[in-house]
């Protein structure tokens, strides 16, 4: 649990149907291996000591007694291992024979978890060998050389470390209210099963749907492992399923129709889903009148902890095939919201700032959808060029050129000299380029657009983002401020794919080359003068640090609530090069950022308290309305 990870397996070992000798040491020799490499718990398929499709040898005594001795051994072999075992066995528990995952460690029978729903339908019979758990009392049983406490209410298992797990086995899963249910409500983190489920066309679609949903309504990880090659293929074929999932998504799968025996593993998150359930209200609830009998396993030998999940840099960036699709809901959630408010507000007017950055960019992109899809005309949207003393020609002939090429209105207010009036009034002198240097330029240019919409009737759209936000980067009352916040739960990293999705998908050829510039231009407000050679001068992430590392930062912080170290641990994963659209940092690197990206958060507070308006787009927000309630004067001594 160091971090809140743990290591699972589900293993689909060779078998042969009967023979109890042969399944056994198959089952040895996986524990042992897996047991070297780490695992934490390991579940084998349903039966897996006999074979799934032994039939009515279930009914021959020698069979069932060689599966407890099997038992026997099993927990002999365990005794100096810290592995939680997850085997299947048929058990007899007084005058019935049920269907079982015998939970084992240290040499002991920590559990007997009975099959619930028996499949009796199809190409199933179960019910001719097997009673179900709802048939039996809860009874202590002399099992296996051990006593052990057999029942139908649900069980769940606690390790030394706090991890929770249940247990229960194929067609539970399937079933309309599944034993999972209870366990996940009664604490279980991870819910292991044990399946004998046979192939057919589309049923394994299937199967990784109803996992996934499990998984994500549960809130819990979710290991499956089915059974494979050596089960009698009389009548049926088993594909060895096995696959892992966390919160709905696949850490891990097997290859299906594999003739060899296989072994899947992941680390689950538990620190993530214990996160994610604090702050569903609705889990909270349903969780209220749902107990179960607790079980303790044994405590484990002290392990250094190695980091074996892939960590993604660009956590806020949709994946692969769905790029395209997600950009366009975006897009779509960003033009609802801005196009309600045009509209209940009776607006056919919108001003906006357009600088020839990303941001500005993304927002009048927002803002000519809007005006299309309410079909009112472009001219409507009036876009303000204000050239200061930081402007360069790059930025300046981008805005226009965009602008022009989509065929709304463009003004351009040069604030020079309306900023050198201001210094003048409060006495600053123009040439010490402190923060009242930057400052007043902002508050300049909003006050511009404030007064433009007053003039025409219209409203202020803002272009400000996410990571801004967090960080505190904007002006107070200046570029802080609008009437409507388009872009206010995009964070930066995520805006570079948006404007590039709408280049490379739309507009004309014109308008296409000049958005590629603007994602090619570096991050800057352009408050200071440009260089000798007029470049920009003035690079927001050489001030406050990379906007991939912050958006990371404040993902984790957000999204899990987790500690700084932790944090910390998956940024040294996440930026070590191996990425292709993230950069490599060093520890010393990433830990000076995630020092700034605290102190702002915290510090900057107040600006967050008092935003405007907008849609929230993403798992993260930092509306004061929504997702982010903090004081203002919070202090942020324990996270430093």
């Amino acid at each position: 649990m160091r971090y809140g990870y743990v290591k699972v397996a589900a293993a689909i070992p060779s078998v042969r149907v009967a023979d109890i000798g042969f399944n056994l040491q198959q089952i040895e020799s996986t524990i042992a291996l897996e047991e070297g490499r780490g695992v934490e718990v390991i579940v084998f398929p349903e039966l897996c000591i006999t074979g799934y499709t032994c039939q009515d040898l279930f009914q021959q005594q020698v069979l069932l007694d060689e599966a407890e001795g099997a038992i026997i051994k099993l927990l002999d072999f365990t005794r100096q291992l810290d592995i939680i075992c997850i085997v299947g066995v048929p058990a007899e528990v007084g005058n019935v024979l049920l269907n079982c995952a015998a939970v084992i460690q240290k040499g002991e029978l920590l559990g007997l978890i009975p099959k619930t729903y028996l499949p009796n339908y199809g190409e199933f019979y179960e019910k001719r060998w097997f009673a179900s758990s709802v048939q039996i009392k809860p009874c202590e049983v002399h099992y296996a050389g051990s006593r052990v406490m057999v029942t139908n209410e649900p069980v769940v298992f606690r390790t030394w470390e706090g991890m929770k797990f249940g247990v229960e086995i194929c067609e539970d899963v399937w079933a309309p209210t599944p034993p999972s249910n209870g366990l996940a409500l009664a604490g279980a983190d991870i819910v292991f099963n044990l399946s004998a489920s046979d192939e057919l066309i589309g049923k394994n679609a299937y199967l990784r749907q109803l996992l996934a949903q499990q998984s994500a309504r549960l809130l819990m990880g979710y290991v499956y492992a089915g059974s494979g090659y050596g089960e009698s293929t009389q009548d049926v074929v088993y594909g060895g399923n096995g696959l892992i999932y966390e919160n709905g998504g696949l850490l891990a799968e097997s290859a299906r129709f594999s003739l060899e025996a296989q072994v899947v593993t992941a680390q689950i998150d538990i620190e993530k889903l214990r996160s994610e359930r604090r702050k569903n209200s609705t889990f909270v609830t349903a969780q209220q009148n749902v107990s179960a009998r607790m079980v303790h396993c044994h405590s484990t030998e002290t392990r250094d902890f190695v980091l074996e999940r892939v960590v993604n840099p660009l956590p806020f960036i949709p994946k692969g095939e769905d790029m395209q699709k997600s950009c366009e809901e975006i897009f779509s959630i960003q033009t609802m919201g801005l196009a309600k408010r045009l509209a209940h507000t009776s607006c056919k007017t919108a001003v906006i700032g357009i600088s020839g950055g990303l941001d500005s960019t993304l927002a009048l992109l927002v803002t000519v959808r809007a005006f299309d899809r309410l079909k009112l005309d472009r001219k409507g949207v009036i876009g303000v060029t204000m050239p200061g003393f930081g402007t360069t020609d790059r930025t300046y002939n981008n805005a226009l050129s965009l602008m022009k090429g989509l065929g709304i209105t463009v003004l351009e207010i040069p604030i020079a000299e309306s900023v050198k009036q201001h210094f003048k009034d409060i006495g600053h002198n123009p040439e010490n380029h402190d923060t009242t240097y930057e400052n007043a330029q902002a508050r300049e240019r909003t006050q511009i657009l404030m007064d433009l919409a007053n003039k025409y009737g219209g409203m202020v759209i803002g272009t400000g983002d996410l990571s801004e936000l967090a960080l505190g980067w904007a002006t107070y009352n200046g570029d802080h401020m609008s009437m409507y916040s388009v872009n206010a739960s995009v964070p930066k990293t995520l805006i570079r794919y948006l404007v590039r999705y709408v280049a490379d998908t739309a507009l004309d050829e014109g308008s296409r080359a000049t958005l590629y510039d603007i994602i090619d231009t570096p991050i800057s407000p352009e408050l200071i003068p440009a260089d000798e050679d007029g470049n920009i001068s003035q690079k927001t992430e050489d001030l406050v640090g990379p906007y991939e590392l912050h958006d990371f930062f404040l993902y984790y912080f957000m999204r899990y609530g987790f500690h700084p170290r932790k944090i910390f641990m998956l940024a040294q994963h996440a930026f070590n090069g191996s990425h292709k659209d993230a950069g490599h940092y060093e520890d010393a690197v990433i830990e000076k950022w995630l020092n700034t990206f605290v102190r702002r958060f915290f510090s900057q507070q107040f600006k967050r308290s008092c935003l405007p308006d907008g849609p929230k787009v993403g798992s993260v927000s930092l509306s004061p309305r929504g997702d982010w309630r903090m004081p203002s004067d919070a202090c942020s001594t324990i996270w430093m």
